[in-house]
């Protein structure tokens, strides 16, 4: 007789990467701590290979001036000298050192980070732009024009920590419990899938003070990666998730569109719903559409993308990555589990799962009236 053979497909995780944010839109200021055990507590959903936290209201000190976060691959102090000589040439430099590191801590290989607290020095035809559309033109040079240098964070009073090993390995590894406070935290556990796990690579992913931290998959990069290098945005940290930080960067900042408007351009209603819909909402559903179809991102994908004064989760249109968001008081959380939220915060005032394509949106008390000004003009 013969006997049948059984197949055995390998395993792949559809779950994996883990993602936490929390925001205290009363502004009040606190240490990573709450971050570091949220993400602990999902860290079945990493593998080691990636870690990073964005920290907001760190750098009161120098809250008018960009933080450049530098990372020097290989410690490549040439590479360091070309980005000196490149920042002298470009910006004011009122402050310049080394990030403070733990040697002791579990990471892998870390490279050189420096920090830079500067301001635009614009010449020529520099001075036609604004200070933010200069930063991100000199930061675009430096990531593609001096190899093993790349800059990580590049927004006023806000930073980002990334690298090789858990969360709370890179926590420990910049001392981010003892040496920062800050008013909003996002972070990121990585089980990289498809793309490789190195320094640069980990998320979150930060454009001016714009980050982002990601879990799945964009099937879509290619697409979006060629529109966005028509505004000027090179990709050049070798992974999937830097589309989503520029294109937030062009939409929301360079385009003035809210977050509202924008989780309809990444997630908008499937044609067959848009169909049904009042003339109204189906003309506003095709023009979008039509404007900015290269920047809807296919695949199965949560983000948490924030900026001063604001946070925002959603996933894809199906939700075929999940997220869930609680609230206590001032205190707005957005995790890939439940149970992280709980790990930090146990009595919630509200817990729910949000739908598909539809954003979960936490806002400082002091721009809630601005931000419905602006969607009233929207309207």
């Amino acid at each position: 007789m013969r006997r049948s053979r059984r197949v055995v497909l390998p395993d792949k995780d559809h779950q994996a990467c883990g993602l936490f944010g929390v925001i205290d839109r009363s502004g009040r200021r606190f240490s990573g701590e709450m971050a570091i055990e949220a993400m602990t507590s999902m860290k079945v959903r990493g593998n080691g290979l990636g870690g990073g936290f964005a920290a907001y209201g760190i750098y009161p000190e120098y809250e008018d001036y960009y933080a450049l976060h530098v990372m020097f691959q290989n410690w490549d102090m040439e590479a360091k000298h070309r980005v000196d000589e490149f920042i002298d040439a470009n910006f004011d430099v009122v402050y310049a050192e080394e990030i403070p590191v733990n040697p002791d801590a579990n990471v892998y290989n870390p490279p050189l980070f420096w920090r830079y607290f500067v301001s635009p020095n614009k010449k020529g035809e520099d001075k036609k732009l604004s200070d933010d559309d200069y930063v991100v033109k000199k930061v675009m040079e430096i990531n593609t024009g001096i190899e093993n240098a790349y800059v990580v964070s590049s927004g006023k009073n806000m930073g980002v920590f990334k690298g090789v090993g858990f969360p709370e390995d890179i926590a420990e590894y910049f001392m981010l419990a003892e040496e920062y406070k800050g008013y909003m935290w996002t972070a990121h556990s990585r089980f990289p899938t498809n793309t490789p796990g190195w320094w640069g690579g980990a998320h979150p992913f930060c454009i001016l003070d714009w980050t982002v931290v990601h879990n799945g998959e964009i099937s879509s990069y290619g697409t979006n990666k060629r529109y966005l290098e028509m505004f000027g945005y090179y990709c050049t940290l070798l992974t999937d998730t830097e589309v989503m930080a520029y294109a937030v960067d062009l939409l929301m900042r360079k385009q003035g569109l809210p977050i509202e408007i924008v989780s309809k351009i990444f997630a908008p209603p499937m044609w067959d719903i848009v169909d049904i819909m009042d003339e109204k909402k189906k003309r506003f559903y095709t023009t979008l559409r039509m404007n900015y179809g290269p920047l809807l991102i296919n695949g199965p994908w949560t983000i948490i993308v924030a900026r001063h004064g604001e946070m925002f989760g959603i996933t894809d249109r199906i939700r075929l990555r999940p997220i869930t968001s609680g609230e206590k008081g001032d205190m707005l959380f957005v995790s890939s589990e439940e149970s992280a939220i709980r790990a930090v915060c146990p009595e919630l005032d509200r817990v729910y799962t949000p739908m598909g394509g539809e954003p979960v949106i936490g806002r400082l008390r002091s721009r809630e009236k601005e931000i419905a000004k602006q969607l009233s003009e929207v309207e």
